[in-house]
């Protein structure tokens, strides 16, 4: 019996999903601040995700000092689009307030609440980086010196921030070898 994966084609990118195939990593940012309001809508998008047993173990660290912004550059090694970003966001969740106090679940809330970020960012015009964190020792230690947080807050990631200086194209990463049908 033939592979009905092979029957799998590449699909056009459906126009009705193109908010989706435009959130692209953007590290390049002009030098101009964001609306106070439009930090509100990402954290409302953000907490609009799913979250097991609706724990919604998620914090948000909001930063928009210079000083602060570079401090972070010094701990992500891959967060160099920090130093012209106008603001990031770190991700933390409380591992007492996740589902049956599982790190697993906790990171699965805050991935979701993460991807609502960059969604929205994308679709108000912002660009955004997601920059990982969690599971690094060092990253995490030093997220949470720079910032104090309690011993129950684990850092999973940062997000660059700003207005676009570059502009990728939509895309996909679609392919069909990874779809499996009824079977492996």
């Amino acid at each position: 019996m033939p592979n009905q994966q092979k029957d799998l084609r590449r699909p056009a990118m459906n126009p009705s999903l193109q908010f989706i195939f435009k959130r692209r990593s953007v590290r390049k940012f002009e030098n101009r601040e964001i609306p106070e309001d439009m930090f509100n809508d990402l954290f409302e998008a953000a907490m609009a995700a799913p979250s097991a047993v609706a724990r919604d173990p998620w914090h948000f660290l909001l930063i928009r000092n210079r000083k602060l912004l570079d401090e972070i550059v010094k701990i992500l090694p891959h967060g160099q689009m920090l130093r012209q970003a106008p603001a990031a966001v770190i991700v933390c969740g409380d591992i007492n307030k996740a589902h049956a106090n599982e790190i697993s679940y906790m990171l699965q809330d805050l991935s979701a609440a993460v991807e609502n970020i960059l969604l929205a960012a994308t679709a108000l015009g912002l660009g955004s980086c997601w920059l990982g964190m969690h599971p690094r020792p060092d990253r995490i230690a030093g997220i949470r010196r720079l910032f104090s947080l309690p011993e129950n807050i684990i850092p999973m990631c940062g997000i660059a921030l700003g207005w676009p200086a570059e502009y990728p194209g939509p895309r996909t990463r679609f392919n069909p070898e990874r779809v499996h049908m009824e079977k492996w």
